[in-house]
């Protein structure tokens, strides 16, 4: 087990911002960690880090306390941290020396990162023949995603160990979705330890196997993504035909989740039912263009365990009022 997260708790006030959260990555991988907008991932992430200080638990590498500062890790946080008015080069200078890399070192491996993420013209500006030089470029005159590409570049500059991308792929096109993408799976073929977080529930199916998803502070779902779809079954059920088939819909009382040209999702029980009502299809002559049976994506499973820790916190707290009420009637 070279990576342990034991227990990790942060408050602010009386408010609990992360719960006692718990995960270890046992083999290289990718880790992730889910959650809505004020889960507590970015704080967690921080503690994992020491940049920020816990109020309990402990993370631990290879059996010992972590210490960022004294390891080889990378970091990719969703806050773009670049400075803006100075050099690009400087700045990855900079932040290799911060992490022991030599300066001869440093430039090969930024030249290597530049033509990789195709950010060459931003860090080694045409001299020009017969024309004034081009000035190198500034943090703030890059787009967001050539931003993105200079952060990516900094926290692999000491080819970390382990690696931490807080929202990687936010707000990048196709083309550099794909480019991130790719140096991931180089990344994770080195055999590195990789922890993301991500809203894109696609592209987390794409990479991580053990999943947590957090919501206000608290763990809600952990475990091997494909057991945890297992378990729910195979219950999703698409379906398209060249007629309408609503009767029939109506006749196995099944629940229609979503509906779209490209036909409908239904919920069923499971495989019986599910082939009772292709049978029922094809008895009433209804040509099946689009017949699928499958277990719930992880969007469908994150939007289930958000949703039903929510509904218990609100009907938590409209318990608590109510008792609140009742015991002011008490008193008088």
């Amino acid at each position: 087990m070279s990576l342990e997260v034991k227990d990790l708790t942060k408050k602010y006030g009386e408010k609990t911002v992360v719960d006692g959260l718990s995960f270890a990555l046992e083999k290289p991988g990718v880790y992730a960690l889910l959650g809505t907008n004020g889960a507590g991932k970015t704080t967690s992430i921080r503690m994992i880090l020491g940049m920020l200080s816990s109020d309990g638990g402990q993370v631990l590498w290879q059996g010992k306390p972590m210490d960022a500062m004294h390891m080889n890790v990378g970091y990719l946080a969703e806050e773009r941290g670049l400075y803006p008015k100075y050099e690009l080069m400087d700045q990855l200078l900079y932040f290799a020396r911060l992490k022991g890399v030599s300066r001869e070192t440093a430039k090969e491996r930024i030249a290597y990162w530049a033509k990789r993420l195709e950010v060459e013209e931003y860090l080694y500006p045409p001299k020009g023949k017969g024309r004034k030089a081009q000035k190198p470029k500034l943090a703030d005159q890059l787009s967001k995603g050539n931003q993105q590409k200079i952060q990516l570049m900094a926290a692999l500059l000491s080819e970390p160990e382990l690696l931490i991308l807080d929202e990687p792929l936010s707000g990048l096109d196709p083309v550099n979705t794909d480019l991130f993408k790719g140096i991931i799976r180089e990344e994770m073929e080195k055999g590195k330890y990789l922890i993301m977080s991500s809203h894109q529930m696609a592209t987390i199916e794409e990479f991580c196997e053990d999943i947590t998803i957090l919501n206000r502070g608290k763990t809600v779902l952990q475990g091997n993504l494909n057991e945890i779809k297992r378990s729910y079954g195979r219950v999703n059920m698409f379906v398209k035909c060249d007629k309408p088939f609503e009767d029939v819909i109506e006749k196995h009382h099944l629940p229609v989740i979503n509906d779209t040209p490209d036909g409908k999702q239904l919920k069923v029980t499971g495989e019986p039912q599910a082939l009772a009502f292709l049978q029922d299809l094809l008895k009433e002559q209804r040509q099946v263009v689009k017949f699928e049976l499958r277990e719930p994506s992880l969007h469908e499973i994150f939007v289930e365990k958000a949703g039903a820790a929510l509904e218990q916190e609100e009907a938590k707290a409209a318990g608590a009022e109510q008792a609140g009420i009742g015991g002011g009637h008490e008193e008088k």
